[in-house]
């Protein structure tokens, strides 16, 4: 158990132990010990931690919160706790004032295992798959899925260093509707290459200057041999040409933003495997399914109805959402993308995934709910299923919003954004804003080399406290292991409130573990660079007396253990010397 979590259980028995005592003593009457929470206020000079237990029980033991805090304080027994003081203010909350071993604590702790701190095994191994990115392999990848695969990875990350299992999987949709209008997109533009513009553009083809670009390579390559083959033929081939190259250039696109997938999965195994039609059969024969129009359709009204209601929605809130049935098979025969989406979704859980976690578009909001009520109608548990959906990103250069890349006069993509961005900058930067936040990616400041941008910011402390160590090594000062008389010389503002902000790093990996959410870590990781800073502009750490200079040797150590903890986690470059 780390020392801050260790910290917190102390006081939440030794509160416990006050309030049983009190009702012993007659001082409190006999009741249920209310449920309370301990926390670390905002204004860390009213204590470092605090308890709003009076106030909770004021129900329950009738009494005015300031009394019962009166009653818990004077049973408090402190004496085996990391606390030394307490103290009671405005209505009832109670204040506890850290002592000397939790600051001691932390830093052995993180000098026993540098690079291990921050690990917990709050996920007991749970095998969870993030499925993020999933761009259409139809064209080139866009800022959407930039900030995408940053969080999508990250998040990985940090559900692996919260004792998760976790996986990441990109789902190729190399079948169905878009890979037909994907070859007849590439159809007319080889045929126009020859026949000019005779040959017109479907309305709902792909207009991007990629299919043209692919069409001619074909051309240049093969010449007109596909012109006198049936329109199947030739639109087979142009895909079988185009798509590998497609998703070739996307794999490399991930590699270089250096996000590598446990597996590219393909929907086409899908529906070679008969999992889609599988999954159509399964519904049916729940009676979830019917015939209109020559089409088959999921009740999907029903469903969700079924589930609302279960989890106590009105009937009102019901109609207002407006749920309708959806197709699984067209007219046509073909299976619709949400059909072969809820095959693969159950694919996921029969391959053992007990938790799933989707990176999506905010365009897909209307999808998530059906999903969910989907998995729940096969027989899986849709609560099991969490989409995380991000909000659009906007290219700003100069204060201007940007839409065009200068280089090729096109809209900017993926690559383009790598060529221009550090990878490092793209990481750490689409990662500031929570993923349900819009967001303006600054070109000026991903590419600034200063500490306005905050993965400069964080790197320049790291090579900061390495070049520290480097010229006390040179003047013949080397770290070397404190007593605890030594760690107990940290008495300054600034040295005690960095020594806090390292406590809750693990704590902070298992929050943003629970919240999908790690961002919380960059923001972390930013401060922690910040309180570095302050404190190293604040106390000297040459030119000290031995004793003292070590231990502030010691919490140096510890911070540049944490930052590279945070950065070689996020898969950012961490320097010694910038």
């Amino acid at each position: 158990m780390d020392t801050y979590t260790l910290a917190v259980n102390q006081l939440k028995n030794a509160v416990t132990s006050a309030i049983e005592n009190a009702i012993k003593n007659g001082e409190l009457p006999q009741a249920e010990i209310p449920q309370f929470i301990v926390e670390t206020p905002a204004d860390r000079t009213h204590g470092d931690f605090a308890t709003n237990a009076a106030m909770a029980g004021a129900k329950a033991f009738r009494m005015p919160p300031f009394k019962i805090a009166q009653a818990i304080t004077a049973n408090l027994e402190l004496a085996d706790t990391m606390f030394d003081r307490i103290e009671t203010a405005g209505p009832g909350f109670i204040n506890f004032f850290l002592g000397t071993d939790f600051y001691t604590s932390v830093i052995r702790e993180i000098l026993s295992n540098p690079e291990g701190y921050g690990k917990s095994d709050f996920g007991n191994g749970e095998k969870v798959m993030v499925e993020f990115v999933s761009a259409n392999p139809t064209g080139p990848m866009h800022m959407g899925n930039a900030r995408g695969g940053a969080l999508g990875d990250c998040l990985a990350a940090v559900l692996d260093k919260a004792g998760y299992n976790a996986y990441r999987e990109f789902y190729v949709n190399d079948a169905g509707n878009q890979i037909e209008k994907f070859g007849c997109s590439l159809e007319a533009r080889y045929l126009q290459i020859f026949k000019g513009d005779e040959i017109e553009f479907p309305d709902d083809g792909y207009q991007g200057a990629d299919i043209t670009e692919l069409a001619k390579e074909y051309a240049d390559t093969n010449g007109d041999k596909l012109l006198d083959v049936t329109s199947e033929e030739r639109k087979k081939a142009l895909v079988e040409y185009a798509l590998p190259k497609n998703i070739s250039k996307m794999q490399a696109d991930m590699e270089k933003y250096k996000i590598f997938y446990d597996k590219w999965f393909f929907e086409s195994e899908l529906h070679q495997s008969g999992a889609v039609k599988a999954v159509v059969d399964l519904l049916t024969q729940k009676g979830l399914t019917y015939e209109k129009e020559g089409a088959v359709w999921y009740k999907n009204k029903e469903v969700l109805t079924e589930k609302l209601l279960k989890e106590g929605k009105s009937q009102k809130y019901i109609d207002n959402l407006e749920l309708k049935d959806d197709v699984l098979i067209r007219q046509n025969g073909n299976p619709t993308y949400f059909t072969a989406d809820i095959a693969y979704h159950k694919n996921k859980f029969d391959r053992g995934f007990t938790t799933l976690i989707d990176v999506w578009g905010a365009d897909h909001h209307g999808h998530v709910m059906r999903m969910k009520g989907a998995m729940d109608a096969i027989g899986y548990d849709g609560d099991k299923l969490n989409v995380v959906l991000m909000q659009l990103v906007k290219l700003v250069k100069g204060g201007e919003l940007v839409k065009m890349s200068k280089r090729t006069g096109k809209a900017i993509q993926l690559g383009d954004l790598l060529d221009e961005v550090p990878v490092d900058s793209a990481r750490f930067l689409f990662n500031t804003r929570e993923a349900n936040t819009q967001m303006d990616f600054d070109l000026d400041l991903a590419v600034s080399q200063d500490n306005q941008n905050p993965v400069y910011y964080v790197q320049y402390a790291h090579a900061r406290i390495c070049s520290i160590l480097k010229a006390l090594a040179n003047d013949g000062i080397t770290p070397r292991e404190c007593s605890a008389d030594e760690l107990a010389l940290l008495t300054a503002p600034e040295e005690k409130e960095l020594i806090n902000h390292l406590s809750v790093y693990t704590n902070e990996i298992i929050s943003a573990a629970k919240d999908y959410d790690p961002t919380k870590i960059t923001r972390y990781v930013t401060q922690l660079a910040t309180l570095f800073h302050k404190f190293y502009n604040a106390c000297r750490v040459k030119g000290e007396n031995e004793s003292l200079v070590q231990a502030r040797l010691a919490l140096c150590e510890c911070v540049k253990a944490v930052i590279k903890n945070v950065l070689t986690m996020f898969n950012i470059t961490c320097p010694d010397k910038m």
